[in-house]
């Protein structure tokens, strides 16, 4: 990723660095965010001391590195020690921009769930109204462990933005999910963020604006069998939508999410899961009537095999035939049923973007339509960012900076508050 000067120039970053064996990735992290033009403040704690000296981050970044939160020397001589501030955290809170936590431990996001303040590292994320990205990094069984996951739906629900870690080689030797994200998915995850802050202008207040509202989200690309084994599916994770859920169920609205998609869910959300088109369709028009918006981020099937054989075909038999037919059109059938509900589509697209999203909002009868170019490596599947244009049926767009999942989510449910009478202002007004 190219850095862009213009969004990180001057921004005051703090870069948190808890003790696991990816450390050695933030040096990388660290000299990226400072040639990007970004003031970056190391801060490490005991642990991650004992992987990489916080001197060879003070050579680096903008600040020496920080490991104490109270007065005394560093482990290694290095660093700033917090002499003459008592208060270092509240500083480093009421100064950063934005706080970055790669590696960010179990141990790290389990305290900043509990609200556990017993160091700088912690003590600052727990002063900060910045935004708060981690990036998690640990062995496969840490990362699927059910309390490491709850506490990031915890989390998540907060408002701290995830970049999950990728599959690869562990320190251990073994292969599996777990390892630090790539610093430039980072460096994209914080730029979206930064970017979506300087938008918005917001503080990283909670809001309650959806507090009573009832919202049907799908989520998830619908898998159609051709037999036991094997279907017709599509890259969707199922991301987009659940960020959208997670957002709605922060801001105070009644979810109900039909998805296909098996990722962690933040407490209160009515979870619905479902495998193919004909399931999901069942599922929302059975609620459609009980809500007050429906949010259609499902990649749903445009076809299905009409035969389904009972057993799995087997390769010796040769090539079978298979043919389609189509799926229902979930959205344009709520598009034609709609009573005063809002209703927000998405369109994946790979050319021609705006004309193909303006032709879907028409002849599904949407109020807003989200499209983006699943062919950009930063907002097509599977990717913890996105870009977006808007369309408004009142004829108004918008073009979306990159910006994290969680974020657009924001800028999408605003859309929706605002038609619902819960926003400042009308869609048109803000999508100018």
């Amino acid at each position: 990723m190219a850095p862009d000067s213009g969004a990180w120039g001057g921004r005051q970053v703090v870069l948190g660095v808890a003790g696991g064996i990816a450390a050695y990735k933030a040096v990388e992290l660290c000299r990226r965010m400072v040639d990007a033009g970004a003031h970056v403040i190391p801060v490490l704690t005991e642990d991650a001391t004992r992987f990489v000296g916080a001197l060879t981050f003070s050579a680096l970044a903008s600040e020496p590195a920080q490991t104490q939160l109270f007065t005394g020397p560093n482990h290694d001589g290095s660093g700033s020690d917090g002499v003459g501030d008592p208060i270092p955290h509240t500083r480093l809170g009421q100064r950063a921009d934005v706080i970055v936590v790669a590696p960010a431990t179990a141990r790290i996001i389990a305290k900043l769930a509990a609200g556990l303040s017993d160091d700088l590292l912690t003590a600052t994320l727990l002063a900060t109204r910045a935004p708060v990205v981690v990036a998690p990094a640990m062995h496969t069984e840490m990362w699927e462990h059910p309390a490491v996951q709850e506490n990031l739906v915890t989390l998540r629900r907060r408002g701290v933005h995830v970049v999950e870690p990728e599959s690869g080689r562990l320190a251990g030797g073994d292969v599996g999910a777990g390892r630090l994200a790539a610093p430039e998915r980072i460096m994209e995850a914080v730029l979206a963020v930064l970017t979506h802050s300087s938008v918005s202008g917001g503080s990283g207040t909670q809001r309650c604006d959806l507090a009573g509202a009832r919202f049907l989200v799908t989520a998830g690309g619908t898998r159609e069998p051709i037999d036991p084994v094997r279907f017709i599916g599509n890259r969707s994770s199922g991301k987009m939508g659940h960020a959208v859920a997670d957002r709605a169920n922060a801001r105070g609205a009644a979810v109900t999410l039909v998805t296909t998609s098996g990722l962690a869910v933040a407490e209160g959300i009515d979870v619905v899961c479902v495998a193919t088109a004909a399931e999901m369709h069942t599922a929302v028009t059975a609620r459609f009537d009980q809500v007050d918006a429906v949010v259609m981020a499902a990649a749903v099937a445009d076809f299905r095999p009409k035969a389904v054989a009972p057993d799995k075909l087997k390769k010796a038999d040769g090539a079978p035939e298979i043919i389609l037919e189509p799926t229902v059109d979930i959205l344009a059938e709520l598009g034609a049923a709609k009573r005063g509900q809002v209703l927000v589509g998405f369109a994946a697209e790979t050319e021609a973007v705006a004309e193909n999203a303006a032709a879907k909002l028409t002849a599904k009868n949407v109020d807003l339509l989200v499209a983006n170019d699943v062919l950009d490596p930063q907002a097509g599947f599977e990717v913890d960012t996105n870009r977006a244009i808007l369309l408004d049926s009142s004829g108004a767009s918008e073009e979306t900076p990159l910006l994290t999942k969680a974020a657009l989510a924001d800028v999408i449910l605003d859309r929706v508050a605002a038609r619902l009478g819960r926003g400042p202002t009308t869609p048109d007004q803000e999508m100018r």
